[in-house]
């Protein structure tokens, strides 16, 4: 897909008032609420949230393989009742489910789908994304003999062929070992400093962490927070210190306890903190002054599993504390 520069939209991905309901006899059920979400262009965007909280039906309305009951979403600035076959070009999604043809080779499966793409055959670059995912070598055996990692990186490669802008991957390492997921990994990073958009989920957090530049996170089909990585860890405003002593105590300095400190051992004073409150020059101050015998000390920081469950394990409705 080739577009100038200057058309470039601000946003890859604009959802508003964005509403599903799925009906069955046994009622309906509610898979997304007003939810509304802007994925800049160019961002390494994680999609976080429990089972069940919406994640995969909100990218199936952004593949066009489930209808909407409410709501725009737009896809590279083109929205998808309006032009579904644009929007559609400028998205590569790489499912959760191993939706393969059994009886065709990868090469043969890269070639199709070009194919299904429009794009022709002197610009296909099957050889290269075979490489890419670790397929190379099974480039010509029968789908139905790789094992289920092969299988998912062969859908990481039909989401590759038309040269999207925009990438989306529902869970792509499910069932990847660790070498390979490094791989994928790497070459998504080198799309993504070329100015391709990455929208992640997942439910290996510290990939999350480790990867996205941007987060949003999704419960009871609401979006529940949506901001830039450092500003979601520092909400919840903790951390710890904990003190490594060369001699035992027998009890806590007075001056210690009035800042929270607790002795997990004898050889240890751990003393938890709110950052916004306590500056860690203030509790060092007072270490100091009771001569503690420090002979280490250890931190620990706010991880986005931390955000995570709190925000997430909440009635539907109730709105988060931070």
């Amino acid at each position: 897909m080739t577009t100038s520069v200057a058309a470039l939209p601000d946003l890859a991905v604009e959802v508003t008032g964005l509403n599903k309901t799925y009906r069955s006899r046994k009622g309906t059920k509610a898979a997304l609420v007003d939810f509304s979400l802007q994925v800049p262009r160019g961002s390494f965007f994680g999609l976080l949230g429990p089972n069940g909280a919406g994640k995969s039906t909100l990218i199936n309305i952004m593949a066009g393989l489930v209808s909407k009951s409410s709501g725009t979403v737009k896809i590279w600035d083109t929205d998808i009742d309006k032009d579904e076959r644009h929007a559609r070009l400028a998205i590569g999604v790489v499912p959760q489910e191993l939706n393969l043809d059994p009886f065709f080779t990868p090469r043969e499966l890269l070639e199709v789908q070009a194919g299904l793409y429009g794009v022709p055959k002197n610009e296909r670059r099957t050889d290269e994304i075979l490489e890419v995912i670790g397929l190379a070598d099974k480039a010509n055996a029968y789908a139905r003999a790789l094992s289920g990692g092969m299988r998912r990186r062969l859908l990481i490669g039909k989401a590759l062929v038309h040269t999207p802008p925009i990438i989306v991957l529902d869970e792509p390492t499910a069932g990847v070992d660790v070498g390979l997921r490094q791989h994928l990994w790497k070459h998504m990073r080198q799309l993504n400093a070329i100015g391709t958009t990455i929208l992640l989920t997942t439910h290996y957090l510290e990939e999350a962490e480790e990867l996205c530049d941007r987060i949003a996170i999704i419960d009871h089909g609401r979006l529940v927070a949506c901001d830039t990585k450092r500003n979601l860890l520092r909400q919840l405003d903790n951390k710890s210190v904990t003190f490594i002593l060369s001699e035992p105590l027998t009890d806590v300095p007075e001056a210690l306890k009035r800042l929270g400190a607790t002795q997990p051992s004898p050889h240890e004073i751990l003393i938890a903190y709110r950052p916004s409150s306590n500056a860690m020059r203030e509790i060092l101050d007072v270490a100091r002054a009771c001569n503690l015998p420090i002979a280490d000390m250890r931190t620990e920081e706010v991880e986005l599993e931390d955000i995570f469950l709190q925000l997430t394990t909440r009635a539907p409705g109730v709105p988060a504390e931070v």
